[in-house]
C-alpha cells in the first residue's frame, strides 16, 4: 500500500524498490491522494510496464483514509505499507513473512534506517529498542518496548487480522500510532526481527510532515493522536499504560513544549490550551519522573506563562541542552548551585527546579583524536565535570587499566572548547610507548580518568568516540607479533586490545580480472571463509598456502555475481572473511596491508577490498561512487583528492535551515594520474555573515558536505573512505574562525567555527 502526495523527486525511487524485492508475489496499490505535482505520471508509468503495480486516485483526504482506500483494494494474505518518499530493503518483506509462517503471529515488524543524500544511512533511534533482537511469539504486555513502536510501514499485517479487527485511520496526521498501538494491545503475538526492513527518508529541506511539526494545524492533530492513545491503554496492564504515558511526555510533549519557539503569538493559546489537554492526561508519577527542564516547562504551562514558555522553548531549540547550562552559585548560598535556565528566581517556576544536585556535577569525556606518533599511541580529547567551568587549579589523571593493574599516564593538558563552548583547560593528551603497550591482553584495556575541580572530584572511564578517528581508529604493530587495536569496548569506552599473531592480510595485488590476497595465519593448514550476504552461512576462499602463509585469488566477476545487497539506498554487498584452522579454532582477518584501500571496476560496479571500524577486512561490492581518499590543506586552499569522478563537477554544499535551498563554494577541479584534485578556497566557507545565532555553545557556523554534480544536473555526496576517515579531523584556522574536516555517515563535511 503506498499512499502519495507532493513527493515526485522521490516516488520512482520508492516504487523501484518495490519492485527490486526479494518477494515477488504481491500487488503494489499506488493511492494518488490528490498529488499536485507530477507524481501520478510517475505511477501510471510504473503501472504501465509492472502489472504487479495498480493506481487508484482520489481527491485529498489525507495520508489516512488513502491507505484506507488502498486497503479496500487489496486481495493478499498480507498488508505492507510504505510511504511515497521512503524506500524498502529487498529481503524486509521476505523475512517477515518467513517469520509468520514460522510462528503463526499475527503481524511481524523488523528495523528501520533513516538516510538522506546529505548523512548517508544511520540507525532509527526510535526503532533500536523494539527491534534489537529476534523476538518470536512475544507480545506488548510481555516486552512494553514495543509501544514505541509507532510507525506502520515496518511491518507485514495478516489481512485475516486486519480484517477481523476493523481497523480504520482517523483523518488526520499521526494517524498511525492510534492503529499500530491497537494493533499490538489486540494481537495474540507479534514478531519482531533486527534486520532492516524499512528506511526512512530524512529530507534535506524542511517540507516533510515530521518536519513541520510546530504548525498548530500539525500541532493540533499530534494532540487528538496522543489523546486516542491514552484512551487505548486506559484499562491496559499498569506496566503498558506507564510506557505509553512515558513515551507521549518524552516524544510528544516535548514537541508541544518545543512549539512555543515558533508559533505566531495569535496562536499562543491555541497552544496553550492543546498542550494543557495533553499534559493532564498524562500520569503525573510519569511527568515526575522526565527531564528537569521537561519539568520547568511543564510548570511554566500550569502557571500559563507564556512569556516563559516562548524562552525555554528557544533556549532548547537553540541547542543550550546539549553541553547542559553552566550552574550559578544561589544568592547569599555560595555552596548550593542552580542550572542557569531561563526562568531562575521568576515566580512561574518552583526555584527548587533549578536547583542542581551534586550528583548530576558528573564527568564528562570524549575522544577527539587518534594517531600514531613515532611509534607511540597519541590519544587526545577532552574532561570535565559538568556544568562546572575547568579552572587552571584544576587536576586530572589518567590511567591505562589492564585487568585489575592501572598503569598511570603522563598527561599534557591544554585549552580547548567545553561543553559551554568556551576555550578552558579541558583538552588532554596521553602518549602510551611500546612499554605501556605490552601490558594489554587479549581482553579491552581502558582508560580510568580523575578529575579533581575545586572541592569536586569525579572517576570515570574516557569514551565519547567522536567522528574520525577516533570512530575508525588506526592499529599498529609494537612488535614482530603483537598488533594493538584501539576501538569502542564495553559500554561504549574507548579501549586497547592486544592481538598476539593475529590471521591478518598482508598486501593486495589488482589485475585487470582479480583481487590477490596475501597473508599469514596465526596457525598451521588455513582456510579462509567469505560470509554470504543476507543468507547467511560462508563459502571457502581456496588457498595457495606455504606454511602459515596464504596467498587467495578473488575474480572479480565471481564477486560481481555473489553479489546480494539488501540497502536500497547505498545498493552495496558487504562480506566479511574468517579464517579457520585444522583444531576448529576460528580468526577475522586483520587489516595490515597499509593504509589504502583497492578497487576494482567492473560492468559499472566496483569491488573494493577495505578495512572497518575495528581494523578487520572488508569486501565491497556497490555501484561506483566518487570517493575521497585524501584531504591537505594547502596555503588558501583546501584540497580533496579522489577517485571515481569522471564528468562531475564539484561544490561544497550547506543547505539553508527549513529550506530547500542551498549554497554552493565552487571547487576548482584537475584530472590526476588516478583520479582527480578538487580546490576550493578557504575564505569561502567562513560565512561572510558568520553570527552565532544559537545558544547552543558547540554549534557549528556553517557545516558543508562535499557534492559532486553530474551534467544532467543531479547530484549526490562524495562518499569518505575508511582510511581516509581514520586520518580525520584535518584542524584549520583562518582568522578567528576553526574550522575541522570530518567524516559524518560516509560522507566528507567542514565544519565551520
Amino acid at each position: 500500500m503506498v499512499p502519495f502526495y507532493g513527493v515526485g523527486d522521490y516516488l520512482g525511487d520508492c516504487l523501484g524498490s518495490i519492485a527490486r524485492q526479494a518477494w515477488t508475489d504481491f500487488e503494489a496499490i499506488l493511492v494518488d491522494d490528490g498529488s499536485p505535482d507530477d507524481s501520478a505520471v510517475i505511477a501510471k508509468e510504473f503501472c504501465a510496464r509492472d502489472p504487479r503495480f495498480r493506481l487508484i486516485q482520489q481527491e485529498n483526504s489525507g495520508p489516512g483514509p488513502a491507505r484506507d482506500a488502498g486497503i479496500r483494494e487489496a486481495t493478499g494474505e498480507y498488508l505492507a505499507f510504505v510511504d511515497g518518499d521512503d524506500l524498502v530493503s529487498r529481503y524486509g518483506f521476505a523475512a517477515l513473512v518467513r517469520t509468520l509462517d514460522r510462528t503463526g503471529s499475527d503481524f511481524a515488524g523488523g528495523n528501520a534506517r533513516r538516510f538522506n543524500n546529505s548523512f548517508g544511512v544511520r540507525p532509527s533511534w526510535l526503532h533500536k529498542q523494539p527491534f534489537a533482537r529476534v523476538r518470536h511469539a512475544t507480545h506488548v504486555t510481555e516486552f512494553p518496548d514495543l509501544v514505541l513502536d509507532r510507525m506502520l510501514w515496518n511491518k507485514v499485517y495478516r489481512r485475516s487480522f486486519w480484517t477481523e479487527y476493523g481497523y480504520t485511520f482517523p483523518p488526520i496526521r499521526y494517524e498511525d500510532y492510534p492503529v499500530a498501538l491497537k494493533a499490538h494491545l489486540d494481537a495474540v503475538t507479534v514478531d519482531t526481527i533486527p534486520q532492516a526492513v524499512y528506511y526512512w527518508r530524512e529530507r534535506e529541506s524542511g517540507e516533510s510532515i515530521t518536519q513541520q511539526k510546530f504548525q498548530l494545524g500539525n500541532i493540533r492533530d499530534r494532540v487528538t493522536s496522543a489523546g486516542m492513545v491514552v484512551d487505548l491503554v486506559e484499562d491496559a496492564v499498569p506496566v503498558v499504560r506507564r510506557r505509553v504515558h512515558a513515551h507521549l511526555a518524552q516524544i510528544d510533549v516535548l514537541t508541544l513544549m518545543s512549539a512555543f519557539g515558533t508559533v505566531p503569538p495569535d496562536d499562543e493559546q491555541a497552544l496553550v490550551d492543546l498542550s494543557r489537554e495533553l499534559v493532564d492526561r498524562l500520569d503525573e508519577d510519569v511527568l515526575a519522573a522526565t527531564h528537569r527542564y521537561d519539568r520547568i516547562q511543564h510548570a511554566a504551562l500550569r502557571a500559563g506563562d507564556v512569556d516563559l514558555l516562548r524562552r525555554l522553548a528557544v533556549f532548547r531549540n537553540s541547542g543550550g541542552l546539549r553541553g547542559g547550562a553552566r550552574a550559578v552559585a544561589r544568592p547569599r548560598r555560595s555552596k548550593q548551585l542552580d542550572y542557569n535556565y531561563p526562568g531562575r528566581g521568576e515566580s512561574a517556576v518552583p526555584r527548587e527546579l533549578y536547583r542542581l544536585r551534586d550528583q548530576d556535577l558528573t564527568l564528562a569525556t570524549s575522544v577527539r583524536e587518534v594517531r600514531w606518533v613515532d611509534g607511540k599511541l597519541s590519544v587526545k580529547g577532552t574532561a570535565e565535570i559538568r556544568h562546572l567551568e575547568t579552572g587552571r587549579t584544576s587536576t586530572l589523571d589518567i590511567a591505562l587499566a589492564v585487568g585489575e593493574t592501572s598503569y598511570p599516564l603522563e598527561v599534557r593538558r591544554y585549552d580547548a572548547l567545553d561543553l559551554h563552548g568556551d576555550k578552558t583547560l579541558v583538552g588532554f593528551e596521553v602518549l602510551l610507548d611500546r612499554e605501556v603497550l605490552a601490558e594489554c591482553t587479549g581482553a579491552p584495556a581502558h582508560f580510568e580518568v580523575r578529575m579533581r575541580s575545586g572541592r569536586r572530584e569525579r572517576k570515570g572511564m574516557l569514551g565519547g568516540q567522536g567522528p574520525g578517528s577516533p570512530g575508525w581508529p588506526p592499529g599498529a604493530w609494537i612488535d614482530e607479533t603483537n598488533w594493538i587495536q584501539p576501538g569502542p569496548g564495553k559500554y561504549g569506552w574507548f579501549s586497547l586490545r592486544r592481538l598476539t599473531d593475529p590471521c591478518r592480510l598482508t598486501a593486495v595485488e589488482r589485475t585487470a580480472d582479480e583481487l590477490v590476497l596475501h597473508g599469514r595465519a596465526s596457525f598451521d593448514e588455513p582456510e579462509l571463509y567469505l560470509s554470504r550476504p543476507v543468507v547467511g552461512g560462508e563459502e571457502e576462499v581456496p588457498l595457495e598456502v606455504d606454511g602459515r602463509d596464504f596467498t587467495a585469488r578473488l575474480p572479480i566477476q565471481d564477486v560481481l555475481d555473489a553479489a546480494n545487497h539488501d540497502d536500497p539506498f547505498g545498493q552495496r554487498t558487504t562480506r566479511v572473511f574468517r579464517v579457520r584452522g585444522p583444531e576448529r579454532q576460528q580468526r577475522v582477518l586483520l587489516w595490515t596491508a597499509g593504509d589504502a584501500a583497492v578497487s576494482q571496476v567492473k560492468d559499472g560496479r566496483v569491488v573494493t577490498l577495505t578495512r572497518s571500524t575495528g581494523g578487520y577486512v572488508n569486501l565491497h561490492e556497490s555501484p561506483i561512487r566518487t570517493t575521497a581518499v585524501d584531504v591537505v590543506a594547502d596555503g588558501n586552499q583546501l584540497v580533496v583528492r579522489g577517485w571515481a569522478g569522471r564528468d562531475v563537477s564539484f561544490s561544497w554544499r550547506r543547505y539553508l535551515a527549513d529550506s530547500d535551498e542551498h549554497l554552493d563554494v565552487p571547487c576548482s577541479r584537475v584530472e590526476t594520474a588516478d583520479g582527480w584534485s578538487a580546490a576550493a578556497d578557504l575564505d569561502a566557507l567562513v560565512p561572510a555573515s558568520a553570527v552565532r545565532v544559537s545558544v547552543d555553545p558547540l554549534a557549528a557556523l556553517a557545516d558543508w558536505i562535499l557534492f559532486a554534480t553530474s551534467r544532467d544536473g543531479t547530484a549526490h555526496a562524495v562518499q569518505c573512505e575508511p582510511f581516509l576517515c581514520s586520518r580525520l579531523p584535518l584542524a584549520i584556522t583562518r582568522g578567528s574562525h576553526a574550522l575541522a574536516v570530518r567524516p559524518h555517515a560516509g560522507t566528507l563535511h567542514v565544519e565551520v567555527r
